[in-house]
């Protein structure tokens, strides 16, 4: 897979997809029709079964600075419907598409572009990067990014973030849990790789049945998740991906994955 579209280019090494965002310009800003490629590249994605992982990076100084604001001004409502609602589709796409979606930071992430960050499953980020809703300071609060915020740094940062609109260092993001990595950014290709690497070196169905399986009992009460979770492993246990991990285990040699 390789695509080039006026705001994006999608480029495939091996099982591994990267979806590069480039208007390093406008900071990466996701205006309507790059937010509309994105949710193109990623359907896309979802639906090659010979791709088990997909990186989202930028190109420029700048990870995204969020909503284009340019294109929001003397709007009316049925553009601002149309914005959000294809935002929202894109974050939603990220985590309901079976291969793990990580995101490489290199600069700030502002806004949308934090809600980004926020969506996508892992994020492995450069020393020198921040990370901000600063959607208050300018009278448009970061309402629809906050609901990716709250889901991966809890409520009590997520309120400060957004009620300050003040930026996080990569550490506090990692500290409160923003991030899983944070490198030199000379390292940072390299460690988006080598996370990548790891995942696709375990059986893409029992990955994508995962990733499936956490979204959605993160959503249910704990008795509920309990139930849902031992019909899923209970299904997993049985499939052939598993009964091949755990002979291979016990025999001491690589497994030989059949993706299903």
């Amino acid at each position: 897979m390789v695509a080039r579209f006026r705001n994006i280019s999608v480029d495939r090494e091996g099982p591994i997809a990267f979806v590069t965002m480039e208007r390093p310009e406008r900071r990466n800003a996701l205006s309507l029709e790059h937010l509309q490629e994105l949710l193109e590249s990623l359907r896309a994605i979802g639906a090659d079964r010979e791709l088990r992982v997909a990186v989202v990076r930028a190109s420029g100084p700048a990870f995204s600075a969020g909503h284009d604001l340019s294109e929001m001004i003397g709007r009316d409502d049925a553009f601002f419907q149309q914005l959000f609602s294809t935002c929202a589709e894109v974050m939603e796409t990220i985590q309901s598409i079976p291969q793990p979606v990580i995101a490489e930071v290199q600069g700030i992430a502002t806004a949308a572009g934090c809600q980004l960050v926020a969506s996508c499953d892992l994020a492995v980020a450069a020393a020198e990067a921040r990370f901000a809703t600063p959607g208050v300071k300018i009278g448009l609060f970061c309402t629809t990014p906050m609901v990716a915020l709250t889901r991966a740094v809890g409520p009590k940062k997520a309120m400060e973030m957004l009620l300050t609109g003040e930026p996080i260092s990569a550490a506090e993001a990692l500290a409160a849990g923003l991030v899983n990595r944070v490198v030199p950014a000379a390292e940072l290709r390299a460690a988006t790789r080598a996370l990548a690497d790891r995942i696709v070196a375990s059986s893409p169905f029992v990955v994508g049945l995962g990733k499936k399986a956490f979204y959605r009992q993160l959503q249910m009460p704990r008795g509920e998740a309990y139930a849902y979770a031992s019909g899923v492993m209970c299904a997993n246990a049985a499939a052939e991906d598993a009964q091949e991990g755990m002979s291979a285990f016990l025999e001491k040699r690589a497994p030989a994955w059949r993706g299903r």
